[in-house]
């Protein structure tokens, strides 16, 4: 089997907090990222995919149009809707543009997200996990993020 990775990159802005917590159990988890003006990051998407190998410029298209033109140059929690309840953590991104994607690619599969942000800080996504409202943002993960 081959899989060929497509690199894509968006800059945007958030703050892990969740609403329903206080900002000392939001600074506990989640450290400075929980400050209330916001940082940034310049992201990069690697997607790897696997079928149909000569999909390049129709994946490129889709994803600018779903992925890229959604996130790029935003503040996630103020202004994608996704995140409006969900804290945009890179786990919760990286689930987000696989939900986004993974049907829009046919017929290629979508095999994996991987989203960088920092270079500390990435992760991979494959959508095998159930996933449940309530532990989106959680801190589950980003409790264990570098501080």
């Amino acid at each position: 089997m081959i899989r060929v990775i497509r690199r894509y990159q968006f800059s945007a802005a958030h703050v892990l907090a969740r609403s329903d917590w206080s900002d000392a159990r939001n600074r506990a988890v989640y450290g400075k990222c929980a400050n209330p003006s916001g940082h940034g990051h310049n992201y990069r998407i690697e997607l790897s995919l696997e079928g149909l190998l000569d999909f390049g410029s129709a994946v490129d298209a889709i994803v600018a149009r779903r992925v890229l033109a959604d996130l790029d140059a935003r503040f996630l929690n103020r202004e994608v809707a996704a995140f409006a309840r969900v804290v945009p953590t890179a786990e919760n991104i990286a689930r987000h543009i696989w939900d986004t994607l993974s049907e829009a690619l046919a017929p290629a599969r979508l095999a994996g997200v991987r989203l960088v942000e920092t270079s500390n800080n990435s992760v991979e996504y494959f959508g095998s996990e159930p996933h449940h409202e309530q532990d989106r943002g959680s801190g589950r993960a980003a409790a264990a993020r570098d501080r």
